[in-house]
């Protein structure tokens, strides 16, 4: 029983760090109506950033993150405002190709300058600490920090949507972008504001598992499997059913892991499987954040 206790442990706080994955891809689909298919790559762009600029200023992990992100928003606000939102429009298939394009473009100049080496970066003994619970129990600082940082997130996000001008302009323009241009909202502004808080978030994500594990420059295609499938399991609209999300898909990875470990990949693809098979439209399904 102490063993699966960890075992469903260790997956809730994996399942934050997907969360953290998915939160990205759920805000670009929500209010641009666009899979971003560069989304894995941008993460770990961010993270191979973090390396870069810690060893560059000799910096801690988090001071490092406090740079990149504010750099990864402004990326993402300049390339929605320049570029993606230039194929938005009915046909879904410009901005796939595109985004596409860019994951092929990152993953290729990844290589070129860091080559297929696998990279992390030191948080010292925050890697290692943990806390106890009891019982035998203990759960990592580290992994515990990025699950109270998910949390942070989406509550963040909960209330923007919900409270804020911006956040009404993000569900004005993802219900009828014409009506709300009418009404004289700034849709490629919005857009541009909500691939910068997607690429933000992501680039929090990327730099935490740089943290916790080794990155390689062609992992972004994996980190995007994860995001979609979390965002889909928890249902479409829905900003907390994208914590649950990843939940699932942690616990169901670390079960399949304590059979076999070759089966945690496997056991995640087949949960989502399953969900899409008994709730299509997911576990926690909405139209919108309001």
């Amino acid at each position: 029983m102490h063993a699966w206790l960890d075992t469903l442990l260790q997956g809730l706080m994996t399942g934050g760090l997907y969360a953290l994955f998915a939160t990205g891809l759920a805000l670009s689909f929500g209010v641009m109506r666009m899979i971003n298919i560069a989304h894995g790559d941008f993460a770990i762009l961010a993270a191979f950033l973090a390396v870069a600029v810690a060893a560059a200023l000799e910096l801690n992990p988090f001071a490092a993150m406090l740079l990149v992100v504010p750099a990864m928003a402004a990326l993402g606000y300049g390339l929605q405002r320049l570029v993606l939102n230039r194929t938005l429009g009915k046909d879904i298939l410009p901005p796939l190709l595109v985004t596409f394009g860019c994951a092929i473009v990152i993953q290729n100049l990844l290589l070129e300058v860091f080559s297929a080496d696998t990279r992390s970066l030191d948080a010292g003994s925050l890697g290692t600490d943990s806390l106890a619970l009891g019982g035998g129990l203990a759960v990592g600082v580290l992994p515990l920090l990025i699950m109270g940082s998910a949390v942070a997130v989406l509550a963040a996000l909960q209330w923007l949507f919900a409270r804020s001008a911006v956040g009404r302009a993000f569900r004005a323009a993802s219900d009828d972008a014409e009506t709300a241009q009418l009404m004289g909202i700034d849709n490629k502004h919005v857009y541009g504001l909500a691939m910068a808080i997607a690429m933000a978030v992501v680039a929090v994500a990327g730099i935490y598992l740089a943290i916790r594990a080794n990155v390689s420059p062609t992992e972004g295609p994996a980190r995007l499997i994860y995001a979609f499938e979390a965002v889909i399991i928890g249902g479409l609209g829905s900003l907390w059913g994208t914590l649950a999300g990843g939940i699932v898909l942690g616990m169901a990875q670390a079960i399949g892991l304590r059979f076999d470990p070759g089966w945690g990949i496997l056991a995640g693809h087949l949960a989502f499987l399953a969900v899409l098979v008994l709730r299509p439209n997911g576990l926690f399904p909405r139209t919108r954040d309001a």
